[in-house]
C-alpha cells in the first residue's frame, strides 16, 4: 500500500512539473504593449532621447517618424497589426511595441450596391470617403478627384508664392 502512495505521489509530482514546465515555456518573456491608432490618422508617443533606429515590421500597415526631444509620430496605412523596435545607438533595444491600425472612429455608412462597397462619411451630411476595400470604381473616382484637389490647392498655393515676391 505505501508503495502504491509512493507511485501516486511521484506520478502527480511530475505531471505537476510537467505543467509548470510547458507554461513557462508558452508564456511571452514580457509582455508588449499595444499603441492603437487609426487609419489614416496619426498619433504621437514618447520614446528616450537616446532614440537611434527605428524598425518597422511591415511599413505597408504603419509608418513612424522620430522627432527631436524622442517624440514619435505613428501613422496609420494600412489595417493590421506589426512591430515596432526601437534601438539606441549602440543596437541595444530600448522599447518593443505592437502597433495595431484600426478602421475609422468617426460616423461612417457603409453601402453595399451587390458586391460592390462605397463608404460615406456622415457628420451630419454624407460624403465620400476613400477606405481600404471599397469597389475599385468607387475608390479610383473618388482618390481622383480628392488628388485633382488637392493639386488645384497646391497650384494656386504655388501661385500665391509667386505673386507675393
Amino acid at each position: 500500500m505505501t508503495a502504491l502512495f509512493a507511485y501516486r505521489r511521484f506520478a502527480s509530482q511530475a505531471l505537476a512539473s510537467i505543467a509548470l514546465l510547458l507554461a513557462a515555456v508558452t508564456m511571452p518573456a514580457h509582455a508588449i504593449d499595444t499603441i492603437t491608432v487609426a487609419l489614416d490618422q496619426a498619433t504621437i508617443t514618447k520614446m528616450p532621447d537616446s532614440v537611434s533606429t527605428l524598425v518597422i515590421g511591415n511599413p505597408v500597415i504603419a509608418d513612424v517618424t522620430v522627432r527631436p526631444g524622442g517624440l514619435l509620430v505613428i501613422t496609420g496605412k494600412s489595417y493590421g497589426v506589426t512591430n515596432l523596435i526601437v534601438l539606441d545607438g549602440s543596437g541595444a533595444v530600448l522599447s518593443e511595441r505592437y502597433i495595431e491600425v484600426t478602421g475609422p472612429r468617426e460616423e461612417t455608412v457603409v453601402v453595399y450596391r451587390g458586391a460592390a462597397r462605397e463608404t460615406y462619411h456622415c457628420t451630419p451630411d454624407c460624403q465620400p470617403r476613400i477606405m481600404l476595400g471599397d469597389s475599385p470604381q468607387f475608390y479610383g473616382q473618388t482618390a481622383g478627384q480628392a488628388g485633382d484637389r488637392t493639386g488645384q490647392a497646391l497650384g494656386q498655393a504655388a501661385i500665391g508664392a509667386v505673386t507675393s515676391k
